[in-house]
This record gives structure tokens, C-alpha cells and sequence, in this order.
């Protein structure tokens, strides 16, 4: 039996959220009233070679489709962060199957499953982007560069900008049961005072040093000026890419932000919040909590029928 044979009269929509760290696959019969999940770990399949990933995507969906034919496949993949990029995984699984398939990048997965087309959509999480789609091949992209160079309002960037708000409070004399400084020399194991600098540059990935981001946050509770700077500053930058695509002509009036930091943390979803009043007031701000895969699987909809979008 075909795993997706041509024009099938029905069958699963499949969405898949492809992550930087788990891919997550959910099948909606007709109805989307019983999906069933798969969810696997990224690194088990992705190779970013597009020919292979393609295959391996497509045996996760035929593991998780059980022999039910599948109407259409929508993705939001991470690190797919050029039309170009979408396209060339989108013409790979285009080229071993006749289902439908449309891939994006992961951040307009939020707007999407909040039904809105065309939107910006904000990911802070272990890295920072905004992405926007005004029509179907132009994808305009803010941020993204890597924790090293940006990724504002990351975990990773606020980690490296408390790193360096720490050290310029100790140049100026400042205590070292400040909370933050001292939440940082501990998290960090630092322990000399002048190795700071040279134990963050130790630090390979964003997802490594992300997992100290939490530090930030608990200084900040417990009163900590530092912490606090570190976060409006990071939630104001992050603002400043959806107004950056807005002035650019992304013609969006809604922004859905995103990600494992956004979304567990106030403080900086209100800074985001704050910043883009000042930085493109127009722009409506939706914090998403939600799951992304939600997104894919309306991608796949409106692949197969017409969707009413959301006035939300």
C-alpha cells in the first residue's frame, strides 16, 4: 500500500514541528477530534542533509500514519531560515510523494495556530528569531544570528548578558553577594573571579549555556537591579524584530511570541510587551503557550481546504 497516494480522497493531516532539540508529528483524521502524537528526539533523524532528512521524515510519518493513507503534511522546521532553505526540504519531500507538503520555519508555526495567516511570529527560547510570510514565497526574517552575535531575549544571550552585566558591576567596585553576581560565579562553578569571562567562552552550544537562564530570573525576584536591566533589555531587543520586519513592509498587524522562555517567564514577556509599544505600537502582541505542532497541523489544512482565519 502507498504510504501517500496521488489525490487521496481523504486521509491524516500530519503537522510536524521539527525542533532544534525534539521533532513532534500529530496525525488529525477529518474531524481533529482524536490526533495521535509521535514525538522524537531531533537528533535520532536529522542529519540537515536534505535528500536524507526527507527520508527519514517520511518513515516517521508512515510509523505514525499506521498504514492510513495522509492527505497533507504541513512543517515548521527549525533552522529553515530562508525561503530557500523551506523550498529545498519542501522539493525533497515533494520529490517522494504526490501528498501535498508545505514547509515553513518554526516561528510562524504560533501564528498559524492561532489561525493567523500572514503574521509575525517571535521564538525566544534557547535561540531568538521573528519570521513573517506576506505571501507564499516571501519569507522575511529579523534576528537569528546565534547567541555569540544576538539572539536577544534568549536563554543563551541572557545568560552571556548577565555574564557581562556582572562583570562591568564588579569593575565598579560593586559586592559579590549582589544576586545576580552571585547566582552567576555559582551556576557558572566559577571559581576565580577573574576567569568569568573565560569560563563563558568555554560554552558551545546556546542550549548548554541556556539551562543557566533561570538564574537570571530568580535574581530578579529576589530584588536584584542586575537581573532586572538584564531582562527589559533583553525583552526591548527582541521587541525591536518584529518592528525591524515591520519596517521592512512585513504589512502584519498581529505579533505571537513564543518559546520556553517567553512563555514560563512574566517579566520578560512584559518587557517584550513594552518594547514593542515603543518600537511598533500598531502591532497587537499574543503570547503563545501553546503547542506549535497546532500550527503545522493547520498548515496542512488549509493544504487540502479552505480555512476561515482567526479575527483574534
Amino acid at each position: 500500500m502507498s504510504l501517500l497516494p496521488p489525490n487521496p480522497p481523504a486521509g491524516l493531516r500530519i503537522g510536524i514541528d521539527i525542533g532544534g532539540t525534539k521533532t513532534h508529528l500529530r496525525a488529525e483524521d477529518s474531524d481533529a477530534t482524536s490526533p495521535r502524537d509521535l514525538i522524537v528526539p531531533s537528533a535520532d533523524w536529522r542529519t540537515r542533509d536534505w535528500d536524507a532528512d526527507a527520508a527519514a521524515l517520511l518513515s516517521l510519518v508512515e510509523r505514525l500514519a499506521d498504514g492510513v493513507p495522509v492527505a497533507a503534511i504541513g512543517i515548521g522546521a527549525h533552522g529553515c531560515d530562508d525561503a530557500l532553505e523551506c523550498m529545498a526540504l519542501q522539493n525533497a519531500l515533494s520529490a517522494r510523494v504526490s501528498t501535498p507538503v508545505a514547509v515553513v520555519n518554526d516561528a510562524e508555526l504560533m501564528p498559524l495556530a492561532l489561525g493567523l495567516r500572514g503574521q509575525i511570529g517571535v521564538v525566544a527560547g534557547t535561540g531568538s528569531i521573528a519570521v513573517c510570510r506576506p505571501a507564499p514565497e516571501r519569507m522575511m526574517v529579523a534576528g537569528g544570528w546565534g547567541w555569540i552575535v544576538s539572539d536577544e531575549g534568549s536563554a543563551a544571550s541572557l545568560v552571556r548578558d548577565a555574564v557581562r552585566e556582572v562583570s562591568q558591576h564588579l569593575d565598579r567596585g560593586g559586592p559579590l553577594d549582589e544576586p545576580l553576581t552571585a547566582a552567576i560565579l555559582a551556576a557558572l562553578e566559577v571559581v576565580s573571579v577573574p576567569r568569568l569571562g573565560s569560563i563563558l567562552a568555554e560554552y558551545r552550544s546556546a542550549a548548554e549555556l541556556g539551562r543557566h537562564a533561570i538564574t537570571v530570573f530568580d535574581a530578579a525576584e529576589r530584588g536584584s537591579r542586575l537581573a532586572g536591566s538584564v531582562i527589559a533589555r533583553g525583552g526591548r531587543l527582541l521587541a525591536e524584530l518584529p518592528a525591524i520586519l515591520d519596517a521592512r513592509g512585513a504589512g502584519a498587524t498581529h505579533v505571537v511570541a513564543g518559546g520556553s522562555v517567553i512563555a514560563a517567564q512574566p517579566r520578560l514577556w512584559q518587557a517584550f510587551v513594552e518594547g514593542l509599544r515603543v518600537a511598533a505600537p500598531h502591532l497587537e502582541a499574543h503570547l503563545f503557550t501553546g503547542s506549535p505542532v497546532q500550527g503545522a497541523c493547520y498548515l496542512a489544512r488549509t493544504l487540502t481546504e479552505p480555512v476561515v482565519e482567526s479575527a483574534a
